[in-house]
């Protein structure tokens, strides 16, 4: 879960997620469906995917007990080199070097090196630093310390030089250039994309489909989600009968590398059309669908229409 998010947000999400799955078993005996729900709002949705085939792997292939080897470590689905390490170091107390967002910009201002952290090349010459200044012993202690200086003491913005129990021999620090390493990433244009969400709602009931497996919100609940103008005929391909058609207010969610601005239209639907259910297509009422695994946007829709008298 703290791989791409932040701790802050991170806490109520663990807590509720190791309440209902406090082993190893119970997480691999769950199903996807159930797996994706505690995530739902979390984003990164792989992550959970991930951690939910891992689960199952261990389970299967390894007598339900976490591998000690950093090699069977790393065949574990969403485990790279540096959370392989990370698990090695903390847990078993292993000499592995780390390498997340945090300790990237530690290292990078520590040992002086220039450019975006994500070039190759850059990535390159950190992995070596972190690898030279690997303690002999306590490495867990290290490991657990330097990512909790990168969080609290080298931060981004306003990092707290004068707290920092290597400052002496920062490099950053001592040629002035704490704020201007490590290099930001390279500014891109993030495209627009613009999709309409069908909110097809028969009564107390709504309309959602599962997306497919790979893909933005693989495997999770949403709105049919159509192009520019392609309402009416998804409508009419589908034999679907509306009494009442409202445009909600339109919101722009931001990817990672992309922004989507979703047009919501609520159709109120006559009758439940058979031929889309037959398309892994299910009818929930509204509030068994907000308990479904559904991304952020269509949680924020579910709960406009959940609201008591709202029509959006």
């Amino acid at each position: 879960m703290l791989q791409q998010t932040q701790v802050t947000t991170v806490i109520p999400y663990y807590l509720r997620f190791i309440e209902s799955f406090p082993d190893i078993a119970t997480l691999a005996s769950a199903t996807e469906e159930q797996v994706l729900a505690h995530w739902s709002g979390l984003g990164y949705y792989a992550r959970g995917r991930n951690l939910h085939k891992a689960a199952r792997l261990i389970a299967e292939t390894h007598g339900g007990l976490f591998p000690r080897d950093f090699e069977q470590i790393l065949t574990l689905p969403g485990i790279g080199r540096s959370t392989a390490a990370a698990i090695s170091a903390l847990a078993w107390h292993e000499r592995r070097a780390i390498l997340d967002g945090n300790v990237k910009r530690v290292l990078a201002r520590y040992c002086g090196i220039d450019g975006w952290t994500g070039e190759r090349k850059v990535e390159a010459q950190l992995w070596d630093q972190a690898e030279q200044l690997l303690p002999a012993r306590d490495v867990a202690i290290y490991t657990q310390a330097l990512m909790d200086m990168g969080a609290t003491v080298c931060t981004r913005t306003r990092p707290r030089c004068a707290n920092c129990p290597v400052q002496a021999d920062c490099v950053a620090l001592n040629t002035e250039r704490v704020e201007l390493l490590p290099a930001p990433r390279p500014r891109k244009v993030a495209p627009l994309r613009e999709a309409n969400f069908l909110l097809l709602k028969f009564g107390n009931e709504i309309m959602l489909e599962k997306r497919p497996a790979s893909g933005i919100w693989g495997g999770l609940w949403c709105m049919p989600q159509v192009d520019m103008g392609e309402e009416s005929n998804y409508l009419l391909r589908n034999e679907m009968q509306f009494s009442r058609r409202i445009e909600m207010d339109a919101f722009t969610h931001v990817f990672t590398h992309f922004k989507l601005h979703i047009r919501p239209v609520l159709f109120e639907v006559a009758s439940k059309p058979l031929r889309v259910e037959q398309r892994g297509c299910v009818w929930l009422d509204l509030g068994d669908a907000l308990g479904a695994a559904i991304p952020s946007p269509v949680r924020r829709l579910l709960l406009k229409l959940h609201a008591p008298h709202s029509t959006g």
